[in-house]
C-alpha cells in the first residue's frame, strides 16, 4: 500500500471524531439556520443485503439516510433499497464498485471469493467479541488494513451496525457428535462456512431472502443466521426446533456500508463527516439494541415457540478449532494480505484475551453463576 493511499485511509477512517462537533449545528461556517449544513444536494442509493422485516440490520442502512438527511438540512439523500430490488443481495459490493450503487449495507465475508481478507470485515472462526473488534478496527490498524483490500476494489468500508456475538444456528435435528454433524446441508458463509465444510458438511450459501423458503422446503437442514431477535422475525424456529451454541464463527460481527470511493471524494468533507459520524453513532446503537432484545426474544424462542437450546458437542468444537486454526494458517501462507492482517489481528487478540481472561471473565464467570444458581 503507497504512503498516499494509507494517509488516505487513516483520513477516511478517523473521521468520525469530528465529524460530531461539525455536525451537531454548534456553528460551524456553512451551517444553516436549521441546523443542516448548506452544501450541494447530493441524492445516493444505497442497497443492503438484507430484507426489511430485519429492523435492526436492514434498519441500520434507514437510520444512516435518516440522519444524514437530517444533518444537511435535506441536502444529501441517500435511499435505501433492500435485498434484490436493484441487485441480488450478495452482489453488493459488486454493484458499488461498478457504481450502480453509490454505497451499500452488507457483510464483508460474503465476498471471501474476491479477497479472503475481507473476511475480516465482518468476522472470522474463534475471533474476538465485538467491541474487541472494534478496538482492533480504531486502535489496532484494522480498518486501514481491511480498506488497503478494499481500496483495490474502488470501495471504502465504514462500520455501521453489528449484531455483537452471534449463536450457532438452526438444526432440524439434533446434532450430539461430529459424526452427526457430518452430511448435514447448511447455510452458512464466510470462512465459518469454509470449516463447516471441512468437518463434513455440505454448505450453502444464501442471500437473507432465500433462507427461510430453502429450510421450510427441505433444500437444506441447518441454517446460521444471527442471533435469537432476528431469528425470530425470520421465522426459522417454525421449521427448526434445535437451536445451538456458541457461534464459534461470529462470536463478534461488524457490518459496513460499502461506499464507491468515487463517489466519496467528491463530496464536500462535510459530508464525509456527517456519513462517518451517522455511522458510527448507529453501529453503537445496534450493539445496544441487540443487547437490549436478544434476552428477550430467546425467553420467547424457548417458553413460547418450544425450541431447544442446545450446546455444540466438545468433540465438534474440537474438531472446529483445529480445522478453523489450520485453515487460516494455510490462506496466511498463500496470500502476503491476509497473512498481514492475521497477523495484526492475532496479536491484538492475545493482548485482548489476556486482559480480559484476568478481569472481565472472571467477574463474568462469578457473578453470573451465581445469579443463575439463585445465589443472590
Amino acid at each position: 500500500m503507497t504512503m498516499k493511499r494509507r494517509h488516505f485511509l487513516r483520513r477516511a477512517a478517523g473521521g468520525a471524531g469530528a465529524a460530531a462537533l461539525g455536525a451537531c449545528g454548534a456553528g460551524p461556517s456553512g451551517a444553516t439556520s436549521e441546523g443542516g449544513i448548506d452544501g450541494p444536494r447530493v441524492n445516493w442509493r444505497m442497497q443492503t443485503s438484507f430484507t426489511p422485516n430485519l429492523d435492526l440490520i436492514h434498519g441500520s442502512g434507514v437510520r444512516v439516510a435518516e440522519r444524514v438527511a437530517e444533518l444537511t438540512g435535506g441536502n444529501f439523500t441517500i435511499r435505501v433499497y433492500s435485498a434484490g430490488e436493484i441487485v441480488p443481495g450478495l452482489q453488493v459490493m459488486d454493484a458499488v464498485t461498478q457504481g450502480t450503487l453509490q454505497c451499500g449495507l452488507t457483510s464483508g465475508y460474503y465476498y471471501i471469493g474476491k479477497h479472503p481478507g475481507l473476511a475480516f470485515d465482518t468476522a472470522i472462526p474463534f475471533g474476538m467479541t465485538t467491541t474487541q473488534t472494534l478496538a482492533w478496527f480504531r486502535y489496532g490498524g484494522g480498518l486501514d488494513l481491511i480498506n488497503g483490500i478494499y481500496s483495490n476494489f474502488g470501495i471504502l468500508s465504514i462500520p455501521c451496525s453489528t449484531t455483537g456475538g452471534q449463536m450457532g444456528g438452526w438444526f432440524r435435528e439434533p446434532v450430539g457428535s461430529l459424526a452427526e454433524l457430518a452430511g448435514q446441508r447448511m447455510r452458512i458463509p464466510g470462512i465459518g462456512g469454509e470449516i463447516m465444510a471441512r468437518l463434513g458438511v455440505t454448505v450453502q450459501t444464501l442471500a437473507a431472502p432465500e433462507i427461510y423458503p430453502a429450510l421450510e422446503r427441505g433444500a437444506i437442514d441447518a441454517v446460521e443466521w444471527v442471533g435469537p431477535y432476528d431469528d425470530e422475525v425470520m421465522g426459522l424456529h417454525q421449521v427448526a426446533k434445535n437451536y445451538y451454541y456458541p457461534g464459534w464463527w461470529e462470536p463478534g460481527v461488524s457490518i459496513g456500508v460499502l461506499v464507491n470511493l468515487e463517489e466519496y471524494n467528491a463530496l464536500p468533507a462535510a459530508y464525509q463527516q456527517i456519513l462517518h459520524a451517522v455511522c458510527a453513532e448507529t453501529w453503537l446503537d445496534r450493539l445496544a439494541a441487540y443487547d437490549a432484545l436478544n434476552p428477550q426474544a430467546m425467553d420467547r424462542l424457548v417458553r413460547e415457540h418450544g425450541v431447544t437450546v442446545r450446546a455444540y458437542a466438545d468433540d465438534i468444537m474440537e474438531a472446529a478449532w483445529q480445522e478453523s486454526n489450520a485453515y487460516l494458517a494455510e490462506i496466511s501462507s498463500e496470500n502476503a494480505d491476509f497473512a498481514r492482517m492475521y497477523e495484526s489481528y492475532r496479536a491484538f487478540r492475545d493482548t485482548q484475551w489476556a486482559y480480559a481472561r484476568g478481569n472481565d471473565l472472571t467477574y463474568q464467570n462469578w457473578v453470573i453463576n451465581r445469579v443463575a444458581n439463585g445465589n443472590v
